[in-house]
C-alpha cells in the first residue's frame, strides 16, 4: 500500500472503471487492473463489485477511499510545505452554493490565469459539511458563512479570514402584505437546503423568535436557489438568499423581498495551512472582497 496505489485507487473509484482510469494515469488497464488486486489482497476485503464494465464501490471500498482521499491530500500538501516556491499541484476549495454563483467566477478565473499550474478542484456544501471537510482534510480551504457570534463552531478550530458581506433578504410572494417582523408572514412554510446551512439556520431562528417562541414551521428542502424562488413566487413558501443571488437571476415582480440582515462570508483553512498556491488563492480572493480591511 504506498501513494501511487493508492491514487489508482482513487482513480479507479471516481471513474467507475478500469479502461477510463488507465488512460487519465497513462498507464496499461492490465496494470492498473493488477494494482487494485494486489490492494484488495493486502487488505483482506473487496473494494469494488464489478458490473459489467463498471467497478463501484463496495461499503468498505467507501470507508478506504475517504482514508485514502486524506492521505493522499497530506501527501501533497506535505511536499508544498517542505518546498515552498511556487504554486504548484492541486488546491481543494469548497464553497457554498451562492459564492460559487456570485463571488467565485471572477477570482478563480484570475487565478487560473496566474497559477496555470495548480489544478483547482470546487465542491459546493452548506456550511457545516464544509467545515468537517476541512478538518478531514478532504478540503484545503473553504468559503463558508459565519453568523456575529459564531456560537456554532462550537471548540471546532479554523483558522478564517472575513471576505464578503452578504445582505440576507426574505422571499415572499408578490400578494403577501408588508412585514415588519417574522410574525407579519402568513406562511408558515421555508424552502431551504438541507441541515448544515448556515441561511437555513439563521432563517429558522429569526422565524422562532431565536427561541423565544413556538412555531409550527414546514421545512420544504430544495436542491438550488432558482427552486426557493420559484417556490415563494407560486405562495407555497417563503425562502431566505443573499441579495448578490437574488441580482442574478434577474427576476423582478413575482416576488416581495424584505431585508433581514448581513451575514460575512469568511475564508476558512486548518491552523498554520500556508502553501504558497493557498496564499495565493487568498490574496486574490480578498481582492475581490467588499470588507474594508484594518
Amino acid at each position: 500500500m504506498d501513494i501511487t496505489t493508492l491514487s489508482v485507487f482513487r482513480t479507479v473509484a471516481k471513474e467507475q472503471g478500469i479502461t477510463r482510469a488507465a488512460e487519465l494515469l497513462g498507464r496499461v488497464p492490465s496494470n492498473v487492473t493488477t494494482r487494485i488486486q494486489q490492494l484488495e489482497a493486502e487488505i483482506g476485503a473487496s473494494l469494488f463489485l464489478r458490473e459489467k464494465k463498471r467497478m463501484i464501490l463496495t461499503p468498505e471500498g467507501h470507508t478506504f477511499l475517504d482514508y485514502a482521499e486524506r492521505i493522499l491530500n497530506l501527501a501533497e500538501e506535505a511536499q508544498q510545505r517542505v518546498n515552498p516556491t511556487t504554486p504548484v499541484g492541486t488546491l481543494r476549495i469548497g464553497a457554498m452554493e451562492s459564492t460559487v454563483a456570485s463571488r467565485l467566477p471572477g477570482p478563480l478565473a484570475a487565478y487560473s490565469r496566474a497559477w496555470p499550474r495548480v489544478k483547482l478542484e470546487l465542491t459546493t456544501s452548506p456550511t457545516r459539511q464544509l467545515v468537517s471537510a476541512l478538518e478531514e482534510h478532504r478540503l484545503d480551504a473553504a468559503l463558508i458563512a459565519v453568523p456575529s457570534d459564531e456560537w456554532w463552531l462550537g471548540d471546532r478550530e479554523i483558522d478564517k479570514i472575513p471576505v464578503y458581506r452578504e445582505e440576507l433578504v426574505v422571499l415572499l410572494p408578490k400578494t403577501h402584505r408588508d412585514i415588519d417582523h417574522a410574525q407579519d408572514i402568513d406562511i408558515n412554510a421555508l424552502a431551504a437546503f438541507a441541515p448544515g446551512c448556515t441561511y437555513r439556520m439563521l432563517a429558522e431562528e429569526w422565524l422562532t423568535g431565536f427561541g423565544t417562541r413556538k412555531a409550527q414551521l414546514a421545512i420544504q428542502e430544495v436542491g438550488s436557489y432558482h427552486a426557493m424562488y420559484a417556490c415563494s413566487a407560486a405562495g407555497a413558501a417563503i425562502s431566505i438568499m443573499p441579495r448578490s443571488v437574488l441580482d442574478l437571476m434577474g427576476h423582478t415582480g413575482d416576488v416581495k423581498i424584505h431585508p433581514l440582515m448581513a451575514v460575512d462570508t469568511h475564508l476558512a483553512s486548518r491552523p498554520g495551512y500556508n502553501t504558497p498556491a493557498f496564499r495565493e488563492f487568498r490574496d486574490i480572493l480578498l481582492e475581490s472582497g467588499n470588507i474594508p480591511t484594518s
